[in-house]
């Protein structure tokens, strides 16, 4: 025999009691469209679907949270719901409830994320197709977000080799270049960009010979 009663901290949900003990819980429209109430009997098919119901319900209520504080790709939030102990059917649930209300797309989640890099910690193409990739964005979407994407490389990486060389005062001229386009590289600037940056900022010094990708320091 089952008892149906509202939640304390969600009115919108409601608690399943079967022959007197609590049994799961589930959004109070879920219920009403089952037709659960007060007094009618469960066989155990019916009690086990709703059982996993109750933990895709649950599973959408981690997403939800984890995608509220900045836009997700699909891959971080399934890694993060597994680390939860969620089910593989549960996970799947949450994901194409997540789908469906627009909290989900890895197109959106690439535009997001390269123009948060532009704006507040610029890198180059490279690190910028291996951080989304590595999040699990498919490569053929990455490579047209950042395709369509102004990123600025040279201008943002001179900028960052000025900041940087600051630091390298004490260092002679070759050691500079090396140590400035070993930086840049990790930052993901290729050579096409590292070099007219590294020419720019040792214009005036002819005697050097330029620097290579190959013999830049790690």
């Amino acid at each position: 025999m089952t008892n149906v009663t509202p939640t304390q901290r969600d009115p919108e949900r409601v608690s399943i009691f079967i022959d007197g003990g609590f049994a799961f819980a589930l959004p109070a429209i879920e219920a009403v469209g089952r037709g659960l109430q007060r007094g009618i009997v469960l066989d155990e098919a019916a009690v086990a679907e709703l059982v996993a119901l109750a933990e895709a319900e649950k599973a959408v209520e981690a997403a939800l949270n984890f995608v509220s504080y900045r836009p997700r790709s699909e891959r971080e939030v399934r890694d993060r719901l597994r680390r939860r102990g969620f089910a593989p059917p549960a996970i799947d649930y949450a994901i194409e409830k997540m789908r469906g209300w627009k909290y989900l797309d890895d197109r959106s989640f690439a535009e997001f994320w390269v123009e948060n890099r532009v704006e507040h910690s610029p890198k180059g193409r490279r690190a910028l197709a291996s951080e989304l990739r590595a999040k699990g964005v498919d490569r053929d979407v990455v490579d047209t977000v950042l395709d369509d994407t102004e990123l600025f490389e040279e201008h943002a990486a001179l900028e960052l080799a000025r900041k940087r060389l600051r630091s390298l005062s004490g260092l002679d001229e070759q050691t500079r270049k090396r140590r400035l386009g070993a930086y840049l590289g990790r930052r993901g600037y290729g050579w096409d960009v590292v070099g007219p940056v590294l020419r720019e900022l040792f214009s005036g010094n002819d005697d050097d010979e330029d620097v290579a990708l190959d013999d830049i320091e790690p």
